[in-house]
């Protein structure tokens, strides 16, 4: 059942700027999503607009069925957490957690008893005396968070909660986020750039650009089978291999043949014949004996787990993934198969995926 939806959703800037452009969007309850594409692309202001935050210059925003779009943010029953914490540094983070408590005319009673239950949940009970320039930047984190949770909002809002944090403190926070989400089955929409932050925590990832959405699902979806070139590209570090050229019948078998080679490349199923953009993932470019793709090897980056081929082939730049432990460096040449099973085919004109 669809918590959260989005209907031809659209925000027009003075000046004539369409920041969104009329999307669709359904939020199943207990859902996590998130808004997933590079900066400008149009996700914070389609969060800010469910939010009341920014007035929707079109379409409907409906929370539990309820048509939400005019209403102010007081009356949307959601929990925003900001990029910056935007905690008030005059007040200890108990006086924080209390304050939407307090603006909502919860009696004092309750909000004590609101306010120690999810300090035990977010493990910042002994915090609870302290001011917000007292805490690291991890803690803070949490205690927006706490402010968010206090009021059980039917829908969490995130913009970019980790975007300040290091690295280990991501990680720990990811795991956090996830892991509440999934302990209180709140819907929750969730915007980032990191395709990392995207991976680890949605249920369905919604892929944004240019005030569109390209593709909204699961994140193995999104990776194995990118809906348009854009999501290739942009899903994936690095990204899919992307070589123009076109699909051939070669012996009763299709074939795809980039331009200016001479050789080509089996394909899996029965493509259509004609201009097409191959994308594979570097996982499935692997190195033979043999025959296959020649190429020569001219980065060799080693990352623990495994290493990363930059090449120069036959059929043009690749990228390949390899056991740390694989033969083979940098001027090294190297015969490659493409792996046709993990082969996807794009419209060079469109853009969209065909296979």
């Amino acid at each position: 059942m669809s918590f959260l939806e989005l209907e031809r959703l659209e925000k027009v800037f003075p000046g004539g700027k369409r920041a969104v452009k009329a999307i669709d969007l359904s939020v199943s309850e207990g859902e996590f999503a998130v808004l997933l594409g590079p900066s400008g692309c149009g996700k914070t202001t389609t969060l800010r607009m469910v939010a009341g935050l920014e007035q929707a210059s079109g379409g409907c925003v409906r929370l539990g069925g309820r048509d939400v779009t005019r209403l102010r943010p007081s009356q949307r029953d959601v929990g925003f957490v900001f990029q910056f914490y935007a905690l008030y540094p005059h007040m200890s983070v108990a006086e924080n957690v209390a304050f939407p408590l307090e603006c909502a005319g919860v009696r004092p009673a309750e909000r004590r008893e609101r306010i120690e239950r999810v300090a035990r949940r977010l493990g910042i009970e002994p915090l609870l005396p302290r001011r917000p320039r007292e805490l690291s930047g991890g803690d803070q984190q949490r205690v927006a968070l706490a402010r968010a949770m206090v009021r059980r909002p039917a829908i969490y809002l995130m913009d970019e909660p980790l975007g300040t944090l290091d690295a280990d403190l991501r990680m720990e926070m990811l795991e956090f986020i996830r892991s509440q989400q999934i302990d209180f089955r709140v819907t929750t929409l969730y915007v980032t750039h990191d395709q990392e932050e995207a991976m680890r925590l949605a249920d369905r990832i919604v892929v944004m650009h240019e005030g569109r959405i390209l593709q909204a699902a699961p994140p193995a979806e999104v990776y194995d089978r990118p809906a348009t070139l854009f999501v290739a590209r942009f899903v994936g570090s690095p990204g899919m291999n992307l070589v123009r050229g076109e699909v051939v019948d070669a012996g009763g078998v299709r074939q795809f043949r980039a331009e200016g080679a001479t050789g080509t490349v089996p394909l899996a199923g029965d493509a259509p014949a004609g201009p097409a953009v191959l994308g594979i993932r570097p996982e499935f470019v692997r190195a033979v004996s043999g025959g296959g793709v020649r190429g020569r090897i001219v980065v060799d980056e080693y990352l623990g787990a495994d290493r990363c081929w930059h090449l120069e082939t036959e059929i043009g730049p690749l990228t390949a993934r390899a056991a740390p432990d694989a033969p083979g460096e940098a001027g090294e040449e190297v015969a490659l198969e493409l792996d046709p099973a993990h082969a996807r085919l794009f419209d060079p004109r469109s853009g969209e995926r065909r296979a």
